[in-house]
């Protein structure tokens, strides 16, 4: 798996997954499976472009599930050809919504895959009629377990701060509940 910051790797095409992936759990790894699976069928790259620190991280001082280190192991074992790592910052925070769109737009995507609730942009100004306007745009829907609960990474840190680690870690790692 190639590895680059924000801004630098051009493709001609590929499929393009966007997200913090905190965690890299078992509802991430169920869309990153999909998004490889479908570049492999319309043989075209796969790129996950996720941020370091994680958005809610930055803002919110929320737990960090992995380090960089670890997202990015958890992420190259899914299959990705490439990951994209934006450096979460004051200078990355101030980027316009045509910035954003503009890099996104170097690396082809014929699928922009997201969450319904995917923002960007200064002060998260630019949503998803702005990337549509630009690009074609696949809305993720929530995984969720056997019992019926959304599979989140704030799902899982609050299981953390309960203590129920055995729960918080099947949810990270493997085996559903």
């Amino acid at each position: 798996m190639l590895i680059s910051q924000a801004g630098s790797l051009k493709l001609s095409q590929c499929m393009l997954s966007i997200g913090s992936f905190d965690g890299v759990h078992l509802g991430h790894q169920s869309v990153i499976r999909q998004m490889v699976e479908r570049s492999r069928v319309e043989g075209v790259p796969s790129v996950v472009y996720t941020f370091d620190p994680p958005p809610r991280v930055y803002f919110k001082s929320a737990r960090q599930l992995t380090t960089i280190e670890e997202k990015a192991d958890r992420i190259r074992r899914l299959g990705v050809e490439h990951l994209i790592v934006a450096s979460f910052t004051a200078n990355y925070l101030n980027s316009s919504v045509i910035d954003f769109i503009q890099e996104i737009k170097e690396l082809n995507p014929s699928v922009v895959i997201v969450g319904s609730d995917f923002r960007f942009g200064k002060n998260r100004s630019g949503g998803l009629d702005d990337l549509r306007a630009h690009c074609k745009v696949q809305i993720v829907q929530s995984v969720c377990c056997k019992e019926g609960k959304v599979i989140s990474s704030t799902r899982i840190r609050d299981l953390l701060s309960k203590g129920d680690f055995l729960k918080a870690y099947t949810l990270l790692n493997g085996a559903e509940i």
